[in-house]
């Protein structure tokens, strides 16, 4: 697979709590450089990094991070206030806890109303797969089927694991044909990247990339 695909569907994350303005920049600055898909930045960052990449590259962000269980309400208002202050697309977390008490109809209804609340824009759905069962990520990939939503994602990254080969392989037998995937969370080789992508994701979820392109260039290899 040639690297400019890799990159090319790299979503350039910087989500750990202490992250400051020059780092972010700096993955803006490598984003561009690099061509990924877009930057993923915590929602405080959004309108100060829209301001500086312009239209040069997608900025995303994360809604209900990284927990998930904030109400509704407060989901819809993160996702409009993300999108006024230039969020070009939206990862949120869903409300785990209904999923485990079978509350399905919730959770794709709360999934309608954020991809309402993103105006257009696109919206990611992360399920957090390690904490799943493999019935719960089908029923999964059926609600987020229903519900518009433009991506199902594995993971935050924030929890007991990342993307898998398994869970890769499993959203892309039951997602219907709309619903793109993402994988995240412990992607940490270009040969890794590439085999989540023959496997069916869209989007990778990592700054892990990135940075082994940096390593290599001063290596000289």
């Amino acid at each position: 697979m040639e690297l400019d695909k890799i990159v090319g569907a790299v979503d350039h994350t910087l989500l750990k709590q202490p992250a400051t303005w020059a780092q972010i920049k700096e993955i803006c600055d490598d984003a561009m450089q690099y061509g990924t898909a877009s930057v993923c930045i915590p929602a405080s960052y959004v309108k100060q990094a829209k301001e500086y990449v312009g239209d040069a590259m997608r900025v995303c962000t994360v809604i209900g991070f990284p927990n998930g269980y904030s109400t509704t309400a407060v989901k819809v208002f993160e996702t409009q206030d993300a999108v006024n202050n230039g969020a070009d697309e939206i990862d949120m977390v869903i409300n785990i806890g209904w999923v485990k008490d079978g509350l399905y109809d919730k959770v794709t209804d709360e999934i309608e109303q954020i991809k309402k609340a993103c105006d257009g824009h696109i919206l990611k759905v992360i399920v957090e797969t390690c904490l799943l069962t493999e019935e719960e990520k089908i029923r999964m990939c059926e609600s987020v089927t229903r519900s518009g939503a433009d991506f199902i994602k594995t993971s935050t990254g924030f929890s007991t694991g990342g993307a898998t080969f398994e869970d890769i392989a499993l959203f892309a037998k039951h997602v219907g044909p709309h619903v793109k995937i993402k994988a995240s969370g412990g992607i940490t080789s270009l040969d890794d990247a590439e085999k989540f992508l023959s496997l069916g994701a869209s989007r990778l979820g990592t700054s892990r990339i990135i940075q082994i392109l940096k390593d290599q260039e001063k290596s000289g290899k």
